[in-house]
């Protein structure tokens, strides 16, 4: 599995997870630890987001059009 496709399996749904959970932190009435480092955790997951949605997906040589493992199945 190349680094192109970890990114779009793994990298870049984990920022996405990572902002939510920042907010769901901020939100939350339980932990005041939690609710101090919520706009931190927001912030590396939006650093995260930028930097992995600018690594373009993997792309056929022959085609040009991007795979996706698993498709057809």
């Amino acid at each position: 599995m190349s680094f192109r496709a970890v990114n779009e399996k793994y990298f870049l749904p984990a920022s996405q997870i990572l902002m939510v959970l920042g907010i769901v932190a901020l939100c939350q009435p339980w932990s005041l630890s939690l609710h101090s480092y919520g706009v931190t955790i927001i912030l590396i997951g939006l650093i995260g987001f930028n930097i992995t949605s600018k690594i373009a997906p993997e792309q056929r040589e022959e085609t040009g059009a991007v795979t996706h493992e698993g498709a057809g199945q």
